[in-house]
């Protein structure tokens, strides 16, 4: 008996391992040799089964990261790839090798095929990354671009193999592929022999589900297989769930490397038999495991890589699990450096970390400072505001929470106080667009001057902003984010009545605080004046 059947059984109620059936097994034992066969490792790492300390002790669960984002193309797509590559026979590839991929799988390709010393055609949808096309034509892949998703490329890499006499190399509908990919299960239960409660990996056509599903139900079969997937790119779990294979009619491209429109035959068939169960996550949990995953180990990964440790997450809060063991597979990491920004911003709500609010107040003197101190001590993130009505104003604001169940709490504060609002953490609306468009001319703002203010980046500051201020000068635009940084940029508008411009300048002074004037930037006479 294994260590992990040892063991009394969980307190919470879970899905329950699936029973692996005698067409199961047959699968398991097919791909067991081909998998002990594999040739990976002349160009293939075994990366490290690395514990996710910070990770594992909030969510108290023992999390290990599988880190195939530290194989040589940053993926472990080259596993699959090679092993393919490697049993070609000469002649195959003295004519060359041609395959679909929006990224990982083709420079595992070129990578082989520079090993190999032949001849790489690379299709990839237009829609590909900069980043992964560079490295690809780095490795010596000769790259053709062509349609907006996988499943377009894929369409014209079939025609140029008929031109040409390629020899096609799938990235994921291949028998060999998919042992390719198995190796990184197999190096799983090498590395941690004691109990595992279940893996998580990421599917886009299903290439290293199948592998990884084939090896651990061959030998450790207790141990629960869970695929994970974006919810706009679900294809494998609605195939599953319809018992044929289902094509999307569009993909996201958030999670550019599972983008998959259509999973493979072969890859559905041994996922529908093997795989436990499914969870499917949204862009701001893959964006808050991108961060997870950089604290504990400094990587960043590309959103398909964090699926994985999203799932974790979950799955532990949705089964409120403790003093379980789960690995997740990172399989990439060929991360676009601009999209770091959405990345950082949207971590903050996968987290459940930012509450964002549209706050009503009265359009009077001191009542924003009277908001202000109704926020009290916790954390603003944002804080948006333009002058348009003589009666109300509304402000966009983001306050720093540790809970979801918290802005519920501050909402009802606010009401509490006097300040009708509505809560705009979950609105999409608000998160992708409204929160930068706040602002424009206003009628109401005469006579108004517009500062940018450096604040440090603690408690207090604003308030001693707004204390230090005369209580006859009108703030009639703020704008603040916090960026991170160890000070705040905050642009100001200020309306200041005639005659008393000497004694504003002695405020500027008195509150050093940096600052620019920024009334005669003809920016602010096109938009904001």
């Amino acid at each position: 008996m294994s260590a992990a059947s040892s063991r009394p059984p969980a307190a919470v109620t879970q899905p329950p391992v699936q029973a692996v059936s005698p067409k199961g097994q047959r699968i398991a034992a097919e791909y067991l040799k081909r998998i002990l066969t594999a040739r990976v490792y002349d160009v293939a790492l075994e990366t490290a089964l690395q514990p996710a300390r910070n990770l594992s002790r909030r969510i108290a669960n023992h999390v290990l990261l599988k880190r195939e984002d530290q194989q040589p193309v940053f993926s472990f797509k080259l596993r699959g790839a090679y092993n393919k590559m490697a049993g070609l026979s000469p002649e195959a590839l003295a004519r060359g090798v041609i395959c679909a991929s929006a990224g990982n799988h083709a420079q595992g390709v070129a990578l082989s095929a520079k090993r190999l010393g032949c001849r790489a055609v690379i299709v990839m949808p237009v829609t590909t990354p900069r980043l992964k096309i560079d490295a690809v034509q780095a490795l010596g892949g000769e790259v053709v671009l062509q349609g907006d998703s996988y499943s377009d490329a894929y369409t014209h890499a079939v025609q140029l193999q008929q031109d040409q006499g390629l020899s096609f190399v799938h990235p994921f509908d291949d028998p060999e592929v998919i042992a390719g990919q198995g190796t990184v299960a197999m190096e799983i239960l090498r590395q941690h022999q004691g109990p595992i409660d279940a893996v998580f990996v990421a599917i886009g056509g299903g290439g290293l589900i199948s592998g990884v599903a084939a090896y651990i139900k061959a030998v450790r079969p207790e141990v629960r297989v869970i695929g994970v997937q974006t919810a706009d790119s679900d294809a494998m779990r609605r195939s599953v769930l319809a018992g044929k294979r289902v094509t999307l009619a569009d993909v996201g491209l958030f999670s550019d490397g599972t983008a998959v429109k259509l999973v493979g035959e072969e890859t559905f068939r041994i996922t529908r038999t093997l795989v436990d169960d499914y969870v499917v996550v949204d862009t701001d949990a893959v964006c808050a495991a991108i961060k997870d995953v950089f604290q504990d180990t400094r990587s960043i990964l590309e959103p398909a890589g964090a699926l994985g440790v999203a799932a974790v997450k979950q799955y532990v809060a949705t089964h409120k699990l403790k003093g379980q063991t789960f690995v997740a597979i990172t399989c990439g990491a060929n991360m676009n450096f601009d999209r770091l920004r959405f990345v950082a911003e949207r971590a903050e709500f996968g987290e459940q970390r930012e509450a964002l609010f549209a706050v009503t107040i009265p359009e009077e003197r001191g009542s924003f400072r009277r908001f202000c101190e109704t926020i009290g001590p916790r954390s603003v993130t944002e804080f948006n505001y333009r002058i348009s009505d003589q009666r109300v104003a509304h402000v966009f604001v983001g306050l720093s929470i540790q809970r979801r169940d918290e802005a519920e709490r501050i909402e009802r504060h606010f009401v509490k106080q006097g300040f009708a609002n509505v809560n705009l953490t979950d609105d999409e609306l608000a998160k992708e667009h409204v929160r930068h468009m706040v602002g424009g001319r206003s009628e109401l703002a005469r006579d108004e001057r517009l500062f940018r203010f450096e604040f440090p980046e603690r408690p207090g500051a604003l308030m001693r902003f707004l204390a230090a201020m005369h209580p006859g000068w009108n703030i009639s635009l703020f704008h603040y984010r916090n960026q991170g940084a160890d000070y705040g940029r905050i642009l100001v508008g200020i309306q200041v009545p005639a005659g008393e411009e000497a004694a504003f300048d002695d405020f500027l002074r008195t509150l050093a605080y940096p600052c620019v004037e920024e009334t005669d930037n003809p920016v602010y006479g096109l938009f904001l004046r």
